[in-house]
């Protein structure tokens, strides 16, 4: 019995929920909200919320952070389960998935500013889309490589793609489940191995839905997109595919979604500047 199924013995059966920061930099109030709407949700549901520590990227990801977001999520009066499953811990697992992938990964050089000058596109995410130039001209012996997907390839090996969602309403999921069609296409080929980690955000995150026994995936609107992506992995991979449920973002005085890269106030600042969680609740609608 591997940990995480004897972890999952131990619980109550029913629903399982996953709020999955990534600790390289404090939680702002965006996160605070996606924390609270998935403890809701598993409240809703009468199932149960895990936290994961997504730090694949190990050189961003910093101890004190990790323990930041455990402080902060306590104090927000959330609890999860333990052990705390650390991405960084389970490379080798990632390697195995991606070997699955087998003929259907090819290696790539390409730097950003070379991909950006040939884009005639953008991906979901507004990045330059990638035009497929390593496939044609396989980079040299010896440099950094990563891993895209041939996603023609990939598509037609998966066949149709149903994603199944609950609308949103505010804080709340809603009871109607609905399915529809996964457009994976437009992510182009997309980065499954990165050149500095053995993964990406999107193999990890369905290898680790699984292995976690995910059924319903919270987060926000921002990565409805990469659910295309997701379903596609997941179908390929032979996992279980979760319900999806996107919620709104919160945005600062420009409309624009709160980040860590544009250094938007942290719960630790709020809480040091005198907030009490019950005000961050209040502020959040919960």
């Amino acid at each position: 019995m591997t940990v995480w199924s004897a972890v999952l013995a131990s619980l109550m059966s029913g629903p399982f929920l996953r709020f999955a920061p990534s600790p390289n930099g404090y939680l702002h109030l965006g996160h605070g909200f996606s924390a609270l709407f998935t403890w809701r949700a598993a409240t809703h549901l009468g199932g149960t919320a895990l936290l994961r520590i997504e730090d694949i990227d190990t050189v961003r990801c910093k101890p004190e952070y990790d323990a930041a977001i455990r402080e902060d999520l306590a104090w927000l009066g959330l609890d999860w389960p333990q052990p705390v499953l650390r991405q960084s811990e389970r490379f080798a697992l990632y390697r195995a998935a991606a070997a699955r992938l087998g003929d259907l990964l090819y290696a790539c050089n390409c730097s950003r500013a070379e991909i950006a000058a040939r884009a005639t596109r953008t991906d979901p995410d507004g990045a330059p889309l990638y035009d497929g130039h390593c496939r044609h001209h396989p980079p040299p012996a010896g440099s950094q490589l990563q891993w895209r997907i041939k996603m023609d390839e990939a598509i037609a090996r998966a066949g149709p793609l149903g994603i199944a969602e609950l609308a949103v309403d505010g804080i709340n999921i809603g009871e109607t489940l609905e399915t529809r069609l996964a457009n994976p296409a437009l992510w182009g080929d997309a980065v499954i191995v990165r050149k500095d980690t053995p993964t990406s955000y999107h193999l990890s995150v369905v290898v680790d839905d699984a292995a976690q026994g995910i059924t319903h995936v919270t987060r926000g609107m921002d990565l409805h997109a990469a659910t295309d992506l997701h379903a596609l992995l997941q179908k390929l991979l032979r996992l279980p595919a979760p319900i999806y449920a996107h919620h709104g973002l919160v945005c600062d005085d420009a409309d624009l979604k709160l980040s860590k890269s544009k250094r938007s106030v942290s719960l630790r600042s709020l809480r040091e500047a005198g907030w009490l969680s019950q005000d961050i609740r209040g502020q959040l609608g919960f």
